[in-house]
């Protein structure tokens, strides 16, 4: 059974960092893609990052460029999330996926396992 567990949200400041880390147990992780989305209230949901497992090339969405970094420890089969620079609208529930599709970049907006979500609040 595949499961996606994240943890690491939380509140902070603008300004402020936090890194979410997902653990991904029952998947096979060579050869995989592994993304983190998130959702704000009201919006539609956005591709933030990527990781292609076999290579590690990694992709993130033009909004978190310069602040966010994803990174991925196949030994623990943990992907992570690092934002610093956090600014409100940052705000949202952010979620670990893994094998998105149709191809492994921040423009895809499905994926076949998901993570129960872990809440960042940024205030100003």
């Amino acid at each position: 059974q595949v499961q996606l567990v994240e943890s690491g949200g939380g509140s902070v400041q603008a300004g402020g960092s936090l890194r979410l880390s997902c653990v991904a147990s029952g998947l096979f992780l060579s050869n995989n893609c592994l993304g983190w989305f998130r959702q704000a209230p009201g919006k539609e949901r956005e591709g933030v990052a990527t990781t292609f497992t076999f290579g590690g090339n990694t992709a993130l969405a033009d909004s978190v460029k310069g602040r966010f970094t994803t990174s991925l420890d196949i030994a623990k089969k943990t992907v992570y999330l690092q934002m610093n620079s956090l600014k409100p609208e940052d705000t949202a529930m952010y979620y670990c996926a893994a094998q998105l599709f149709p191809d492994c970049t921040t423009t895809s907006r499905t994926a076949t396992y998901w993570g129960q979500g872990a809440q960042v609040t940024v205030s100003s």
